[in-house]
């Protein structure tokens, strides 16, 4: 690693927001050294809790993360957030929409925000949400807030990077079971049905009720489900209460932590072998060559993949 890296992670250990801003956008895209400098800021993290905010699109993450993040700088506490939001299929690009709606948060000093595209990511997360993760709570954040992105009930990825998930609910998005179905809602520590001062708001907190008591394996651990009104502050103390209260509790999310430090080996390791065989094929313009052989109807894809393999896994056993 060369010494820029290494002055950017001192100055940032020194707190420089600057320090921390050039880091942060330097690992997101992947420069040169990005991972031997996360070798030196892995060990320095590990205190912050990481709170997870996800659901479906509409629902109000960004307002009441906004909320959760004043809350807890009034109650003394340094903040991180990271906001994703969903990228261009043509450009890579983010509208990064959600740093708009935490616009009162810029001036507090305790707050440090950092708005991120999915860059393709499924599951509303991409690895780099959870090295900038690792990079905030080595800054000497307390709490690190995760907002994924709105892509509907398949959306679990946080579970494997936050110590605690919220999953937003909001009335007016049709027949209240189908909010309730597989995926997003199996991954809830906190179910908050936002915007409860509209219309059927108490019929979804019902259907969640409802849900929670089918389900036999939900005896001391049943999710609490509160209800919010964000944009007007409504409700965020107490569910600021009951977030500390369960982050408190003993063994609470012991039980993922080997997943998560699984899940992240295996996507380090997809990233990276990826790189490498896109790198070995564009290097003598290969890519193109199977590309237009395809088109041709001369090969096909899967025995292009297979000896590219063939080729490579030597030289990685090497």
């Amino acid at each position: 690693m060369n010494n820029d890296w290494s002055d950017l992670i001192d100055k940032m250990r020194q707190g420089s927001v600057r320090a921390l801003s050039r880091l942060v956008s330097r690992v997101e895209n992947r420069d040169p050294g990005w991972m031997e400098a996360m070798q030196q800021i892995y060990p320095l993290s590990g205190k912050a809790r990481l709170i997870g905010v996800t659901g479906s699109p509409g629902a109000g993450k960004s307002t009441l993360t906004n909320g959760m993040a004043r809350e807890l700088v009034f109650r003394g506490h340094k903040v991180g957030i990271i906001a994703v939001d969903p990228s261009s299929p043509f450009s890579g690009g983010s509208l990064l929409g959600d740093r708009v709606r935490m616009k009162d948060l810029w001036n507090l000093d305790q707050v440090f925000i950092r708005s991120m595209a999915t860059r393709g990511a499924l599951g509303g997360l991409n690895q780099s949400a959870r090295d900038v993760a690792k990079i905030l709570d080595a800054f000497g954040k307390d709490f690190v807030l995760i907002e994924t992105v709105g892509v509907g009930q398949d959306e679990v990825e946080v579970v494997r990077a936050a110590d605690l998930v919220l999953v937003i609910c909001v009335p007016g998005q049709g027949d209240g079971v189908q909010a309730l179905k597989a995926g997003i809602m199996e991954i809830a520590d906190i179910f908050v049905v936002n915007k409860a001062d509209r219309e059927g708001a108490e019929e979804v907190f019902l259907d969640i009720q409802a849900m929670l008591d089918l389900d036999p394996t939900q005896d001391n651990s049943r999710p609490p489900v509160l209800r919010t009104v964000a944009n007007q502050n409504e409700g965020l103390p107490e569910l600021v209460n009951v977030v500390l209260n369960l982050l408190t509790s003993s063994g609470h999310r012991r039980v993922w932590q080997d997943v998560r430090i699984r899940e992240e080996l295996i996507g380090l390791l997809e990233k990276q072998l990826l790189g490498l065989i896109i790198q070995y094929w564009e290097k003598d313009g290969s890519l193109e060559k199977v590309v237009r052989q395809i088109e041709r109807g001369e090969r096909d894809p899967y025995s292009i993949v297979q000896e590219t393999l063939d080729r490579m896994l030597p030289k990685i056993k090497k």
